[in-house]
């Protein structure tokens, strides 16, 4: 909080998000929304619900993606095959501030839940579709799942060894589609409050991804050709990669100019000499003798433990960082010494979790609310809509919620 002043409140405070969404990219796009205290209302399927409930049980019997991208939502069962589901869904969408759905391509349109259709019937209401390559062109029907757009897109060409392209360790063409789709529901929301109208918001993920290629796609455009692959070392720059130690696992170092070189040849390689050795002198020469560069660094590293090695190179001034696995990402002393991990609840009781990476000082910390149960506000939502107990128990009966 700012010295004598109130809190802010949290930027979403007072909108509303109906989001029928399933995997990652919509998901983790509306977890971002209630984080900043929207409230978001998630349609599920009533039998199973969004299918990365299923993907595996790694959190206490719950899956991974799923608590990652679904925290601080309200869950409601419908069969939006039956007209009764459906109405449900457009009686919440004539309340809402923001629809978002990421439903196989067509599927929103058959249900007139896409976003111009709504967005005809509603002005302002901002209303985003999500899809793998667009709503034209030859691939719109293409189904697209995140490995397959990473390959579309070219990431896994210019991803891992000489040898073998690899995809990305990470789904990276759902996180690039959810995060331009929550950008482009603030933006629009931001055109809202200056001509009172929403509109729709397109986001597909093989053109979210091609934007995240640009150094590659800029380089053989302009160049000719494609940045090589080199695993962790860098194409242009050496030495740039990652060395054992003595003490076991990998520290990476990077030597942007000459300077720097002969730095890191005085006071951590002990070779003074090769500071000036015309083979080693410049970055040119370097990189035309990588595999002596390398070697050269390999050595005086292998003599270090990880932690001697890390201290040697920044009292050198020379930019590293430690090798790090999943596991030891969890336990990263920078985020325990910034406070960043919270518990969220859950179906099975607390789970850990970071804070978001927007931080707002002086305001109200990020909401992280509960990660729900399948159809845990069904009947909630249900009488907020106007539904009566009678109605309600016709539904339940006849398979359209739960």
């Amino acid at each position: 909080m700012i010295h004598g002043m109130d809190p802010l409140p949290l930027p979403l405070e007072g909108i509303t998000v109906v989001s029928v969404e399933q995997a990652v990219a919509a998901p983790f796009a509306t977890r971002q929304l209630a984080d900043l205290g929207a409230r978001v209302i998630k349609v599920e399927r009533i039998d199973g619900g969004d299918f990365a409930r299923g993907y595996d049980t790694a959190a206490r019997g719950l899956a991974s993606h799923f608590v990652w991208c679904n925290r601080g939502k309200e869950s409601i069962a419908l069969d939006l095959k039956d007209p009764r589901g459906l109405d449900v869904v457009r009686r919440l969408v004539a309340d809402a501030d923001v629809f978002v759905q990421n439903l196989a391509q067509g599927a929103a349109a058959r249900l007139g839940l896409d976003a111009a259709t709504l967005c005809a019937a509603h002005p302002r209401l901002v209303a985003v579709d999500i899809s793998g390559y667009g709503a034209s062109g030859p691939y719109a029907d293409k189904r697209a799942y995140d490995m397959l757009v990473q390959c579309e897109a070219g990431l896994v060409s210019v991803t891992g060894t000489p040898e073998q392209p690899v995809k990305a360790g990470i789904p990276a063409a759902d996180i690039a589609a959810a995060m331009y789709a929550f950008s482009g529901v603030l933006a629009a929301l931001v055109r809202r409050g200056t001509t009172g109208r929403g509109g729709p918001v397109e986001v597909s993920m093989l053109e979210a991804l091609a934007e995240w290629m640009g150094h590659p796609l800029h380089h053989v455009m302009h160049d000719g050709t494609p940045p090589a692959r080199t695993g962790l070392a860098h194409a242009v720059i050496a030495p740039y990669d990652a060395y054992p130690t003595a003490g076991g696992g990998r520290v990476l170092l990077s030597v942007q100019n000459d300077r720097e070189w002969r730095r890191l040849a005085e006071q951590v390689l002990e070779r003074p000499e090769l500071g000036s050795d015309p083979a080693y002198a410049t970055n040119a020469a370097r990189v035309a003798n990588r595999e002596r560069t390398d070697a050269a660094v390999a050595k005086a590293l292998a003599a270090l433990d990880p932690d001697t090695a890390v201290a040697r190179l920044e009292a050198a001034g020379i930019a590293c960082a430690r090798l790090r696995d999943v596991r030891e990402v969890a336990e990263h002393p920078q985020l325990a010494a910034r406070g960043r991990w919270r518990e969220v609840e859950s179906p099975v009781g607390p789970l850990r979790a970071l804070l978001p990476p927007i931080t707002m000082p002086g305001g109200d910390e990020a909401r992280m609310g509960a990660v729900p149960a399948l159809g845990e506000h069904t009947e909630t939502l249900l009488r907020a809509v106007g539904m009566t107990d009678e109605e309600i128990a016709a539904l339940r009966r006849d398979g359209v919620a739960a």
